[in-house]
């Protein structure tokens, strides 16, 4: 499981990427538990038991500390009453909590009975947990007391949910069995009898996330517990972490804003920590350029993992911070869009840091970026981690040459033949779904991308982001981040505005920074600024201003929703 440590302490140049990349081999045990080895070991080792995993903190600097042995007793609470209350090895369960000890808690809880986690975001609609709830087949929920009586509301037409456990922002637990009255039920914080850690094989089942549904109905991901291990390689290199056990003396701390009900707050945040045995920052207040910096200044954070829209509003809120704070980083992973060349050199000058992008999906995630370790190339989505075999295909599954465009894609099998652990089992109640995704071994990501000679990728955009104007076809990401490049503009999306003479132009929603006014002359100023930088086919011929940009909850930019916008004004004027 661990035998990629060696072979990674050994990486500094780019002949080493390629030893190590050839030299790495999986190592998948009988047994595997996530529970196991991000909290159970820990919290019986007495060397490590007090050694701290949450560290929790308010917005406003009040702070309070968990240990991994308070961590599982509270799982060990948790998974009682789950037992007791009829869920079984492979049921789902929903949490809909923010960042909390809770949260952790709860996950630890689900894995170690040998049941499924069901991660969902508070920020949800009832529509949305609603068609969830009902997809999974959830027979229990742990919510926050914020959406207690949303989720209490859908009990009706959820007939397989039978129980309901509410937690305050304090930590108390309320718990309802369908359809009784509420009773008290001090769960989380009692220091209850041991638990034995079901023994769950690698290919079982441990969480259920449902994919964001830009581009249509949301489907639900079954990710097994071998795919922690995959995600290593990734985990390892991007954020310059060979650090390994809980309460070593090295200071590190770990800190994202990403949602721990997405695969990037959970699988790239959450479960690395602890199973390296470091502590974690929870926050469960608003995204904002201040509270970011002062949780990193406050709690030293080193390692940190931010949505380049989070960087980019740090950026344009403080152009120099470290003139204002306090920093500690040593490594910082970012994905979900391009970063773009803009904010990486802001990262590299004003952070003093080089930020290692990572690309991958809930289905296939952590496969590939760019390391501290090796070179990185600004712009680049980086190479395949060790351990997995990456490749630009066509339409038919053949690789493509060099720099020509294609869909990313992993094999099923590494480089040696051996089975790639970070695969998930296949989209719930969708066996059509999962077969389509394949092209033999070949796991389509949707996204288009070049490599070049030395295995390195570049984004091109998703596959239905790309568009055709005046026939020359265009890549929204390249003028999104020449946009971004000018002094007041704090976000753009490109998309294509039909044209009836030529087919479409190149349309731009623009949010500029605050106190900017949108003006006739700042439109003219934005089209020289891209047209002076970018081909000419590229400027936006139309521009408009708007104050906010819809975004999933994940934090990525919905395209899709302007883009039919524009496509129902164009409809409406014809």
């Amino acid at each position: 499981m661990s035998e990629f440590f060696v072979y990674a302490s050994g990486m500094k140049s780019i002949d080493a990427y390629f030893d190590l990349y050839h030299q790495f081999r999986w190592h998948v045990p009988a047994q595997f538990n996530i529970a196991d080895v991000c909290c159970g070991r820990w919290a019986k080792d007495a060397t490590t038991a007090n050694a701290v995993a949450i560290i929790t903190d308010d917005g406003e600097g009040n702070t309070t500390h968990t240990s991994y042995a308070q961590l599982q007793a509270q799982a060990n609470a948790l998974s009682h009453a789950l037992q007791a209350a009829g869920v079984q090895r492979g049921d789902r369960v929903a949490i809909v909590l923010p960042q909390c000890e809770a949260t952790a808690a709860a996950h630890m809880a689900i894995y170690q009975l040998g049941a499924v986690a069901m991660p969902l975001s508070i920020l949800f609609g009832p529509d949305a947990l609603e068609y969830r709830l009902q997809d999974s087949g959830a027979v229990a929920a742990i919510v926050d007391d914020s959406v207690a009586d949303t989720v209490r509301a859908l009990l009706p037409q959820c007939p397989a949910l039978t129980h309901l456990w509410t937690v305050s922002q304090t930590g108390a637990v309320t718990v309802a069995f369908q359809p009784k009255m509420l009773q008290n039920a001090p769960l989380m914080r009692s220091s209850d009898n041991a638990f034995d850690c079901v023994k769950t094989r690698p290919d079982d089942p441990a969480v259920l996330i449902y994919t964001s549904g830009t581009t249509g109905p949301a489907k639900g991901a079954l990710v097994p517990h071998r795919a922690l291990i995959g995600n290593l390689t990734g985990f390892v290199a991007s954020q310059n972490w060979f650090g390994f056990g809980a309460g070593e003396k090295c200071k590190t701390v770990f800190w994202s804003p990403a949602d721990w009900a997405w695969t990037g707050g959970l699988m790239d945040a959450l479960l690395p920590s602890l199973y390296f045995g470091k502590p974690i920052v929870s926050c469960r207040a608003r995204f904002s350029a201040d509270l970011a910096f002062e949780l990193m200044q406050r709690h030293a954070v080193t390692h940190t993992f931010l949505f380049p829209t989070a960087l980019k509003a740090m950026m344009k809120a403080y152009p120099q911070p470290r003139e204002h704070f306090k920093l500690h980083l040593q490594g910082m992973m970012s994905a979900g869009e391009s970063v773009g060349e803009t904010v990486y050199d802001w990262c590299e000058n004003a952070l003093g840091i080089r930020v290692n992008e990572m690309f991958g999906q809930t289905e296939i995630n952590y496969i590939v970026g760019n390391s501290s370790r090796w070179p990185a190339r600004a712009g680049s989505m980086g190479r395949g981690y060790p351990g997995h075999r990456v490749a630009v295909i066509d339409e038919a599954g053949n690789v493509c040459p060099p720099k020509v465009a294609g869909d990313v894609a992993v094999n099923r099998y590494d480089i040696h033949g051996d089975p790639d652990p970070v695969f998930f089992l296949g989209y719930w109640k969708r066996e059509q779904a999962t077969t389509d995704k394949y092209t033999g071994d070949w796991c389509r990501t949707g996204d288009l991308a070049t490599q070049d000679e030395d295995g390195y990728l570049w984004y091109q955009g998703r596959a239905d982001d790309m568009f055709k104007a005046a026939g020359y076809r265009i890549g929204p990401s390249e003028v999104e981040n020449c946009l971004l490049k000018h002094p007041l503009v704090a976000n753009a999306v490109v998309v294509p505005k039909p044209d009836a003479q030529r087919g479409a132009v190149v349309k731009a929603f623009v949010v500029l920074v605050a106190g900017a006014v949108g003006s006739e002359a700042l439109i003219a100023e934005l089209q020289t600024h891209v047209r002076g930088k970018l081909a000419p086919y590229e400027y936006p011929k139309d521009i408009e201003f708007i104050d906010a940009l819809p975004m999933t909850t994940t934090g990525k930019v919905q395209r899709k929703v302007l883009r039919e916008l524009e496509e129902q004004r164009a409809k409406s004027l014809s």
